[in-house]
């Protein structure tokens, strides 16, 4: 097993963060715009988390997640299903074969990968209110890692990214660590593009809810091949 997704503070930390999430629904207006996310409003923001929360849970499970009833309970939606994804992982064998996004996966994957895709959708929430989020730096730097080694070679194995065209270096400075993206061959003949910062700002960066010209990260080589090597399917 991947020692680096079997560690059981993630699902304390996921419990934390659905917390904080269910709480801060009543404080934002369900129509707020999520500009980030599209054409979503916090309703679809929220509907969004629910669902794949509860088809987190029945992937993990091994069976197939079933329609959700229609509500205008937002918050009661929203914690239902983060009840019963918590619930179902802490049932589970963190160790035990499951169907995950990657080959040979076990529940652990789950515990992970729900860890930050609640972490995300928390900052674009309370971002959409306008209301602060404070998250340790190593947490966010695990979100920077996941996006890079699970997320976007998923993406490029299944077709749907390229393999990027230069080589890119990033160093999270309040956390103490540093990643290269994972390049094509004819990109280690090019100079390399490097982005350091805090590791908040790099997910975000990923993520696609900042771009380089954030101020709390410093860029140097070229900002428009950058721009290129995170376009639009460099993670989902």
């Amino acid at each position: 097993m991947d020692k680096s997704t079997a560690d059981p503070d993630r699902l304390a930390r996921l419990a934390e963060l659905q917390t904080v999430f269910a709480s801060s629904i009543p404080e934002v207006d369900a129509a707020t715009p999520v500009p980030w996310c599209g054409r979503w409003v916090v309703r679809d923001l929220v509907e969004h988390l629910a669902v794949i929360h509860h088809w987190a849970a029945a992937m993990a499970r091994g069976d197939d997640a079933q329609p959700l009833p229609d509500t205008d309970d937002l918050q009661g939606r929203y914690r239902e299903c983060a009840a019963e994804l918590i619930d179902t992982l802490r049932r589970l064998d963190p160790e035990a074969p499951t169907r995950t996004l990657v080959p040979g996966g076990t529940v652990s994957f789950w515990h992970r990968r729900q860890l930050h895709e609640t972490l995300i959708h928390l900052w674009d929430l309370r971002t959409a209110g306008g209301l602060d989020l404070v998250v340790e730096p190593m947490l966010w730097a695990d979100t920077v890692d996941e996006a890079l080694t699970v997320m976007h070679p998923r993406q490029v194995r299944l077709g749907r990214a390229s393999a990027a065209g230069v080589r890119v270096e990033l160093t999270a400075t309040d956390a103490g660590r540093s990643w290269t993206v994972p390049a094509a061959e004819e990109a280690l003949s090019r100079p390399p593009v490097t982005v350091s910062g805090p590791a908040e700002a790099l997910a975000l960066l990923l993520w696609r809810r900042t771009d380089a010209e954030d101020r709390r990260l410093r860029l140097a080589g070229d900002p428009h091949a950058l721009a290129e090597v995170l376009a639009d399917r460099f993670l989902p």
